[in-house]
């Protein structure tokens, strides 16, 4: 029986890297082997310059300068591939040790590096959604921010599911901006306005909007990195904590 995708990605985290095969380009000469990590660092660089939604095996494919299906010889599908990229990623997050007089703190800033990093790649934060992650790095993120919010002395069952709401709205903010990076680069694309134009917009708000028209100020303030900010200190704050000197103010 052939390994299914479990066995082959639990091999990837068992076995020690195997000695990629030789390959030659069309003129004959020799091509860098095709690996998994050439496989990530080329799928980061189509990320980078085209952005997430142009990654498929195909496209992959043509810029390793070969057949999508020898890509299945160490990806399992396109899924595999989100999951080691975003695994990647992860792997690069330095993760402190948990401390209780600081828990707030460190949380709030495994959330803005988890952040920076999907920022570095347009749209990949997409990748994550829906997925039941395996990844040993991708875990590994998951493991500090848990044992962070123990020692802050958030019950189990509360740390579990803050983990799930804060990774969500990190993944979503990241995508949101690379979508709205994206719009704004489009000189074409009229869609995009500025503060002042929202403020001069929602100025001429017919009085069935009395509310916006007054607050108008306060509903356009801010960057998006202080709305992020600010919302993940909601988040924290709304976290029933075991030990109430456990703040990490």
């Amino acid at each position: 029986m052939p390994p299914t995708p479990q066995d082959r990605r639990a091999a990837r985290h068992q076995a020690g890297p195997a000695t990629p095969a030789g390959r030659r380009g069309p003129s004959g000469g020799r091509k860098q082997p095709i690996t998994v990590d050439l496989i990530i660092s080329t799928a980061f660089g189509i990320i980078e310059t085209e952005g997430y939604e142009a990654l498929t095996m195909r496209r992959l494919a043509v810029a390793l300068e070969t057949g999508p299906s020898s890509l299945y010889a160490h990806v399992v599908n396109k899924e595999d591939l989100d999951e080691l990229l975003i695994g990647r990623l992860c792997a690069e997050i330095p993760l402190p040790a948990p401390d209780p007089a600081a828990w707030r703190t460190q949380i709030a800033g495994v959330c803005t590096r988890l952040r920076d990093q999907y920022l570095r790649y347009p749209g990949i934060s997409q990748a994550t959604f829906a997925a039941a992650p395996s990844n040993l790095d991708t875990l590994r993120v998951s493991e500090g921010m848990l044992a962070i919010l123990l020692a802050g002395g958030i019950p189990p069952q509360v740390a579990a599911w803050a983990i799930d709401s804060l990774t969500l709205y990190v993944n979503a903010y990241s995508l949101e901006v690379s979508l709205a990076n994206r719009r704004a680069a489009r000189s074409d694309d009229g869609w995009v306005i500025s503060r002042d134009e929202m403020l001069r917009r929602i100025a001429a708000l017919p009085e069935t909007f009395p509310q916006t028209k007054r607050y108008g100020a306060e509903l356009t303030a801010g960057t998006t990195h202080d709305r992020f900010d600010f919302t993940i200190a909601l988040l924290l704050d709304g976290l029933p904590a075991a030990n109430p000197h456990s703040t990490g103010t």
